[in-house]
């Protein structure tokens, strides 16, 4: 067995629970391309994207230089009936794998939302409230940030309407019924009830939907419908710094044993977990003071940074929300309706994807099979049901494990297990019945979406 001088979880005390948020992008020398508007290509200014977000998101969003921005009391209060979260060495791992890898996970999924989503949502709940706003709108994929935010708008008594992309508020209705237990009206989107959504419905009959879509549908109602605004789980700056807890923790708890990682892996959709899991090690990373292998974990059925292009593009199906310049499929992109977790948005963070391409991290794509392939592996041994989402990042650190196996190699694996997949049953069944197949778009299919990206000469 394995050393037992590290416990198999490490906590870490209130105390010792982070009292500012990092602000990963202040320490990059070559900051993240500007927010578009997109009928001026011009960078967006503060004033103009105040009738979208919250004031003190859209300075948070626009802040490039500050690198730590204190978390309010109230937040961390509300921070304390979950966090800090527990790092866990995954002893049973090791010893199933006869790897001489160590492999740590931060474990994100011991609150009623199951993810790591809360810790955005708590925060820019709070901000719609203390603005004296009536209410947010939001999209959500295969329902972690939705019912994140219910519970968070719960708390603070605001309204909340989610737009739930089509194909998940199908095949995970109880998901869909916690956020409606916690007060939030979801509708699946594409939907008759917005004007972007009946044109993507004219144009595209029967889909199932995207991210894309659904953003569009909550940024319509939120500009529409005075006292609200739109909030987002995921991709912006914004998220990612309320996010940064998690790595924050993540390192103090390593560092209280003296464990340096030689390697951190995280899942990737828009980049929330991987953005928020990796700062603090990044930012070492940058300036200077030490060196990690980082490594994204994307689903082969929406390869946003691996067969994706770095460009300025919609963030939204319908093409109202400013332009990014990110790695993307393009915004039209929709994946296949068998793809059966959260990570199905067609771009990625700018942060992260200047990261990307300016060479400080990794990226790789697996399929679904071998992704609940691992879960399964990994629940049998450590006792936990993944959400398919955190799996591809356990299927990646398997890999690395049984490479440590053939090598002889004793690295330090860390990898973010984002939340619990209890509500992704019908998939784990797909998978157990054999039913589960691997559709990955073709180099046809993804030119074909991409030739469509804006054209912006900046």
């Amino acid at each position: 067995m394995a050393d037992k001088k590290v416990p198999y979880k490490i906590y870490l005390n209130e105390d010792e629970m982070p009292k500012s948020w990092y602000n990963l992008r202040a320490d990059m020398k070559n900051k993240p391309a500007p927010l578009l508007n997109p009928g001026t290509l011009q960078p967006l200014k503060a004033e103009e994207l105040a009738p979208i977000f919250c004031e003190e998101l859209v300075a948070q969003e626009l802040d490039e230089t500050t690198p730590y921005i204190e978390i309010p009391e109230e937040i961390r209060d509300f921070y304390k009936m979950y966090r800090p979260s527990p790092l866990v060495r995954a002893y049973c791992l090791e010893e199933k794998l006869q790897t001489p890898a160590k492999i740590y996970y931060k474990f994100e999924g011991n609150n009623t939302s199951g993810s790591h989503k809360l810790n955005s949502a708590i925060a820019q709940a709070y901000y719609a409230k203390k603005q004296g706003l009536k209410g947010v709108t939001t999209e959500t994929g295969a329902g972690q940030w939705g019912t994140a935010l219910s519970m968070a708008c719960s708390y603070f008594d605001l309204d909340c309407k989610v737009y739930m992309v089509k194909v998940s508020y199908e095949q995970k209705p109880f998901r869909r019924e916690v956020m409606r237990t916690y007060g939030a009206s979801v509708v699946p989107s594409p939907s008759e009830t917005t004007e972007v959504g009946k044109k993507i419905l004219a144009e595209h009959p029967g889909t199932t939907g995207s991210l894309g879509c659904a953003i569009s549908e909550a940024v319509e109602v939120a500009t529409k419908n005075p006292g609200y605004r739109y909030v987002l789980g995921s991709v912006l700056n914004q998220v990612l710094l309320h996010q940064s807890v998690i790595g924050l923790e993540t390192k103090i708890a390593l560092d209280k044993y003296g464990i340096k990682p030689d390697m951190i892996i995280g899942c990737a959709g828009g980049g929330s977990n991987l953005g928020g899991l990796i700062a603090p090690f990044m930012g070492e990373k940058l300036r200077g003071e030490a060196d990690y292998r980082i490594i994204a974990v994307e689903p082969a059925s929406c390869p946003s940074f691996t067969r994706g292009t770095f460009a300025y593009d919609f963030c939204d199906t319908g093409m109202i929300c400013p332009l990014a310049k990110m790695y993307t499929l393009g915004s039209g992109f929709i994946p296949s309706p068998n793809h059966a977790g959260g990570l199905r948005f067609h771009g990625m963070s700018t942060t992260l994807s200047q990261l990307y391409h300016d060479g400080f991290m990794e990226a790789v794509s697996v399929d679904q099979s071998s992704v609940f392939e691992a879960a399964e592996q990994f629940a049998r041994v450590e006792g936990i049901l993944p959400a398919p989402e955190s799996s591809h990042a356990i299927r990646v650190a398997i890999d690395e494990a049984l490479k440590c196996k053939e090598t002889g190699e004793e690295k330090t694996i860390v990898f973010g297990l984002t939340g619990t997949g209890y509500f992704d049953l019908v998939a784990y069944q797909k998978y157990n019945d054999g039913e589960m197949t691997d559709e990955i778009p073709t180099d046809e299919q993804i030119a074909a979406s991409v030739a469509k990206l804006p054209r912006v000469d900046i």
